[in-house]
């Protein structure tokens, strides 16, 4: 993906901050109407906060030390525009091995972006990482059943792929880029 120009990152920065804004009025006319619920979103919110500056600094470490030390032409050969269905199922197991809430994987997908993973094996590491855990197969195997862990991981696996590729599809197209997208 291209850089964008300083101008563009501060509208989209501007527009941020307005929806920010927009969110957070909705949600205090929300609460001014239903004061029954303030507690319970009060505390969950809160509860949400403190659970992500706990974790997120050490992301972000994370992340500086990955930006750094894995070089660029590591993630083109194993998760850009040539890998095809390898850098697919890289993904899939780079998402579906580390647990976590998923917003921490969102800073991890666009370090890889940026180092030039290809768009659609970043849609299939954040969708992998969002519905295929192995601790989640494990226990889909206990109590569901072999046939039904298999079924759904074999589905899941299918459509995550297909999702990334026609996301990327659209990506390419909305950016007039869809010759280079189609050269993979």
């Amino acid at each position: 993906m291209k850089k964008m120009p300083k101008e563009k990152q501060e509208k989209g920065l501007v527009k941020d901050i307005l929806f920010l804004a927009a969110v957070l009025v909705v949600a205090g006319v929300l609460l001014l109407m239903f004061p029954e619920k303030r507690e319970p979103v009060v505390s969950s919110s809160e509860g949400f906060f403190v659970e992500m500056i706990l974790i997120l600094p050490a992301v972000m470490i994370l992340m500086g030390l990955f930006a750094v030390f894995v070089p660029n032409d590591v993630i083109v050969r194993y998760l850009g525009r040539s890998s095809g269905i390898k850098g697919m199922f890289i993904a899939i197991l780079l998402g579906a091995f580390p647990t976590g809430p998923l917003y921490v994987s969102f800073p991890i997908a666009a370090t890889l972006l940026k180092k030039g993973a290809r768009i659609s094996n970043i849609i299939v590491f954040l969708s992998a990482w969002a519905c295929i855990k192995i601790p989640q197969e494990l226990v889909e195997l206990q109590f569901l059943g072999l046939k039904f862990m298999i079924t759904r991981l074999l589905l899941t696996v299918f459509f995550v792929i297909i999702m990334g590729m026609a996301i990327e599809r659209i990506i390419l197209w909305s950016e007039g880029t869809e010759e280079q997208g189609q050269a993979s």
